[in-house]
């Protein structure tokens, strides 16, 4: 209750009360004419459903890999349909476990490249239980430039708590195998603060995730939302997890190791190494979501396809858009948007900032009291959060931004059509 009039609070201070901040139920959809745009496909089917994730999928079932992959191309169409050859900036899929459908992807990126001009980097992401040598020619041959591997962690009794499929062995072989199979970057995934883990623990881990020598390594805590099994699962065993100050140290170590390691932040979770791109899920201004459960973020609005796997394929192959829930939103709140993913990133260009907010009072003096509070530092081009900015920015993200997820995707799992959802 706290978390929610703290929310209602700032939001209010922030963007005013015109912004009414509900998902609701509408029939008729209009999508506003646009030139470019990235793209985000959405691939439920899991064969291994860990009980940590909380996204929106479904144990796999080859008798639902056709009708669902008719439907998202039923859906691809009906964006076509709306906007014409547009360019796509790029394409990042995402699940689920994309690779359970490899030979679907290439249909379906193939139908792209026919319908839109492509003009950016094609990325996936999967876990070493999925990838191998037939997989990864195949990812090659769809044009995929930038690969993330769910490795979550180099350690076999971490591995068997997060309920995954492999061992540390095949983690090393597959990372090693997407390593030396010319992607423009590769990335792998490593999680923190898990039940009974120390400082040394997550030490060893980041050591590992060097010495294989990835590109990028995109560090973050286990997230425990209450719908997901582990949600429910530590609500019934009480599984101790490190508390918020165990938490903060942890993000200090991570943040001076890859300093100290030749790599840059180049997000809250992130850290690069070297000229390769960055490998990034979330940070796209505007988007448009494809498959069960995937959102579509337009310039004035926030558009979700239904949850349920069933409704999606029956609503897209009859030829209708998915969209279950959709959000209006204000020129305030659209600004507000830009920057919450600038300080996920973790810089924000002085040029640009000012050309979207000019002489903001209020934020001129929220980012003076960072700089003495020594969350943030400037120069000449762009602000800059400290590492200590960082973690709180994390710790913001963990308390505010994820319960309005819960909010929306707790309802949005059990009712495929929910008629309001307020956050």
């Amino acid at each position: 209750m706290i978390v929610d009039f703290v929310t209602r609070t700032i939001r209010r201070i922030l963007v005013g009360k015109e912004q009414r901040f509900i998902f609701t139920r509408k029939d008729n959809i209009t999508i506003p004419s646009l030139s470019k745009i990235d793209l985000y496909i959405h691939i439920p089917f899991c064969k291994n459903m860990c009980p940590y994730c909380p996204y929106n999928r479904i144990k796999y079932d080859k008798n639902l890999v056709g009708p669902y992959t008719r439907a998202v191309l039923n859906e691809i169409e009906q964006y076509y349909l709306r906007l014409g050859k547009i360019e796509i900036s790029s394409i990042y899929i995402g699940g689920g476990t994309p690779t359970t459908l490899i030979d679907e992807l290439g249909v379906i990126l193939k139908s792209i490249r026919e319908k839109f001009a492509i003009a950016g980097d094609i990325c996936i992401e999967t876990s070493p239980s999925d990838l191998n040598e037939d997989i990864i020619r195949k990812l090659k041959g769809f044009g995929v430039d930038l690969i993330s591997i769910g490795v979550q962690s180099f350690d076999d009794e971490f591995l068997k708590i997060l309920g995954r499929n492999y061992d540390a062995a095949k983690a090393y072989s597959t990372v090693n195998l997407a390593l030396s199979s010319n992607f423009k970057s590769v990335n792998i995934d490593l999680m923190f603060a898990l039940p009974e883990q120390n400082i040394e623990e997550v030490v060893d881990d980041l050591n590992e995730a060097v010495k294989i020598g990835a590109n990028q390594v995109t560090t973050y805590p286990l997230f425990t939302f209450p719908y997901s099994s582990v949600g429910r699962y530590l609500k019934i065993r009480r599984v101790k997890m490190p508390n918020i100050f165990k938490r903060r140290k942890m993000y200090e170590e991570i943040h001076n190791f890859f300093i100290q390691n030749g790599y840059h932040r180049v997000s809250v979770w992130g850290f690069k190494k070297g000229s390769s791109p960055r490998y990034s899920s979330v940070t796209r201004d505007t988007y448009i979501g494809i498959g069960a459960g995937a959102g579509s973020r337009l310039p004035d609005v926030f558009y979700l396809d239904t949850f349920s796997v069933k409704d999606y394929i029956e609503t897209a192959l009859t030829g209708r858009l998915p969209i279950a829930l959709t959000m209006n939103m204000t020129p305030k709140l659209r600004k507000y948007y830009w920057l919450y993913w600038r300080f996920y990133d973790t810089y924000i260009d002085r040029q640009s900032y000012y050309e979207i907010f000019g002489e903001n009072i209020r934020l001129k003096a929220i980012f003076c009291i960072a700089k003495l509070l020594g969350l943030s530092k400037e120069n000449q081009n762009q602000i800059e959060l400290t590492e200590r900015g960082a973690f709180y920015i994390h710790l913001l993200q963990n308390y505010f931004v994820l319960n309005y997820i819960d909010k929306v995707w707790s309802v949005a799992m059990k009712e495929p059509w929910p008629d309001k959802i307020e956050i």
